[in-house]
C-alpha cells in the first residue's frame, strides 16, 4: 500500500515571491477575473496556490510585463482553455501588443536621442563652441516636436 502523495501548495506570500507579482496584485487579478478564484484552505480560509496556479500567474506576470492591458490579459487567459479554436484571437491580441511595444520603442529611441543631443549641447557650451551649440539646439527643438507627436499616439 502506497502512501498518498502530498501536493505542494503555496501561500499568497510565497506565490508573490515566486511570480514577482505583489500579493495585492494577485488578489486584484482574482477579483476582476484575470485568473479564476484560488482555492482556500479548509481551516484557515487563506488562499492556497497550486503549482498550476503559479504557472498561470507566471504567464500573467509576463503579459503584464509587456504592458498588456488588464482586459486583454483577461481575454488572453480566458481564451487559453479554448485551445486551437482561440488561436486567431490570441494572435490578434499578441500582434496588437507587439505593435504597441513598437510604438513605445520608437518613443524611447527618440527620448534617448533627445538626451544625447542635450548632452552634446551642454558639452559644446562648456567648450565654448557656440556654433555647434546652436546647431544642436536646433536639432533638439526639431526632435522635441517629434516627441510631442509620439505622446499623442
Amino acid at each position: 500500500m502506497s502512501a498518498p502523495t502530498v501536493r505542494k501548495t503555496y501561500t499568497i506570500k510565497e506565490a508573490a515571491a515566486l511570480t514577482g507579482l505583489p500579493a495585492s496584485t494577485l488578489r486584484y487579478y482574482e477579483s476582476i477575473g484575470v485568473i479564476t478564484p484560488i482555492s482556500r484552505g479548509a481551516s484557515s480560509k487563506h488562499r492556497v496556490y497550486t503549482p498550476e496556479d503559479l504557472d498561470l500567474l507566471t504567464w500573467v506576470s509576463c503579459l503584464s510585463a509587456t504592458g498588456m492591458s488588464v482586459s486583454d490579459m483577461r481575454r488572453y487567459i480566458g481564451n487559453g482553455a479554448l485551445g486551437a479554436a482561440a488561436a486567431p484571437e490570441q494572435i490578434e491580441l499578441l500582434k496588437a501588443q507587439q505593435e504597441q511595444l513598437a510604438v513605445e520603442a520608437k518613443s524611447i529611441a527618440l527620448r534617448k536621442r533627445y538626451v544625447a543631443l542635450k548632452i552634446d549641447y551642454w558639452q559644446a557650451i562648456q567648450d565654448g563652441d557656440e556654433s555647434r551649440a546652436a546647431q544642436l539646439s536646433d536639432e533638439a527643438r526639431s526632435l522635441a516636436d517629434d516627441l510631442k507627436k509620439t505622446k499623442k499616439q
